[in-house]
């Protein structure tokens, strides 16, 4: 080979090696498993509007493809940057919650978007973001040892919480909850008081369930209180007590639902008794899944999904779309892909350069595995119906875009770490991986 060709090749090899090498340290397989979920997800949109001849399948796409360049973009943005404007995020995403409550605009009984350029935006999907920003930044040099971080943690959360859930919405309410108790664990705090910390809902609810169980329950409380606080005989007295008034706390909350909410909570144990009111989402989303059987009856072939007898099949019944095209195999490689996404997550929340990084990964897998272990359980019949949508499969623009938003956080992370060693939850505060 001529010298003059060899240099060229040579150039070009050194050209191409300074474009791949910067983005060599993201995690790929990350990417493209969420990538291939929102094309899934397109797919799927796509099949159950062909009678109606819709186009949110190509806005999915679309939206999925913006938000693929944020992602990409983030990932280059050093994420500790965040730690100054930690306090900014958390305004403006109260402040987004309020403009909601003043101008925000109604559907199906709720009010949770507002209207930007001409596009509905819900402000609610963001504010995840935002709060897990906030406290990743609290938590990362805060002793959780102390009563008092943990109370300053929950206390911070409880405003967006409290905005969100007037709105109202219970699923993304419930979805802050997990956040802060997700993050609390990762940041060291004793699972005695995690437990305890959510033991009054269970409490409610097994009062209600199954009385036996329910005393069981009280008794187990106060033992765990008695094993994780010093002074024992008064956290076994105030933990019996705080389970005990649970019951007259869980009638309280029971009034502030709406009568929607009330029915879909009632309802998912047995739908038959209103099959063509509030049950009847459920009951043709199971049969949905049912008539798939091993392998689905094929691609554009499902009866329930082409003749639109599931509300809603292109947001938060979308799996059962998929049930019935592609059976239980089809449902299972899903789990799959979903899974490794979370293991992904978890793998760069345990290799992370700081506390912070880590604290940002663990808050996002916390959002995406609870949404789809909910949203999975509700079409199925093992949760009720909360309107929480599966991650880059349901159709909705802001919750499309704050999910790359936040893998594009995540990648961050994982291009800025600088050791791969594996370690498990936050190291001591003020501490750096070597």
């Amino acid at each position: 080979m001529p010298a003059k060709s060899r240099s060229k090749l040579l150039y070009l090899s050194k050209y191409l090696h300074t474009v791949v090498q910067p983005w060599q340290q993201l995690d790929w397989l990350l990417l493209l498993l969420v990538i291939g979920v929102t094309i899934f997800g397109g797919l799927t949109i796509h099949s159950t509007e062909l009678a109606e001849g819709l186009d949110r399948a190509y806005q999915h796409i679309s939206i999925g493809a913006i938000g693929l360049v944020i992602a990409l973009l983030l990932s280059r943005w050093r994420y500790q940057s965040l730690l100054q404007w930690h306090w900014l995020v958390y305004a403006l995403t109260n402040a987004s919650l309020i403009a909601v409550m003043i101008t925000g605009v109604t559907a199906k009984g709720a009010q949770r978007w507002i209207t930007v350029a001409g596009f509905n935006i819900q402000p609610s999907e963001f504010a995840k973001i935002g709060v897990i920003i906030t406290l990743a930044a609290l938590l990362h040099n805060e002793n959780t040892s102390k009563m008092s971080a943990i109370a300053r943690t929950l206390a911070i959360t409880a405003v967006p919480w409290g905005l969100v859930f007037l709105q109202p919405d219970l699923g993304t309410s419930l979805v802050f909850g997990v956040i802060v108790i997700t993050m609390l664990y990762w940041a060291n705090t004793n699972p005695g008081w995690l437990i305890l910390l959510v033991s009054p809902l269970i409490s409610a609810i097994l009062y209600h369930v199954y009385l036996p169980v329910w005393l069981i329950w009280v008794l187990v409380m106060a033992g765990i209180a008695w094993l994780s606080f010093p002074v024992k005989i008064v956290a076994f007295l105030a933990a019996s007590a705080l389970n005990l008034a649970a019951v007259e706390l869980g009638n309280v909350f029971w009034g502030l639902l709406k009568d929607y909410q009330k029915a879909r909570l009632i309802l998912f144990l047995d739908p038959e008794k209103d099959p063509l009111g509030g049950g009847y989402h459920l009951i043709q989303s199971r049969i949905a899944i049912g008539a798939g059987q091993l392998s689905g009856r094929g691609w554009h072939h499902g009866t329930q999904t082409q003749l639109n007898f599931i509300p809603e099949q292109h947001t938060d019944f979308i799996f059962s779309a998929v049930g019935e095209n592609l059976g239980f195999v089809g449902c299972m490689i899903l789990l799959l892909v979903f899974w490794a996404i979370c293991f992904r997550l978890v793998w760069i929340a345990a290799t992370a350069k700081d506390n912070f990084g880590s604290l940002l990964a663990i808050g996002f897998l916390s959002v995406i595995a609870f949404q789809v272990i909910i949203n999975i359980s509700m079409t199925i019949g093992l949760a009720p119906i909360t309107g929480i949508p599966l991650p880059w499969m349901s159709y909705g623009r802001s919750a499309l875009l704050s999910n790359f938003i936040a893998i594009g956080l995540v990648e961050s992370v994982a291009y800025h770490r600088v050791s791969k060693k594996k370690r498990y939850r936050l190291l001591p505060s003020g501490a750096k991986r070597s």
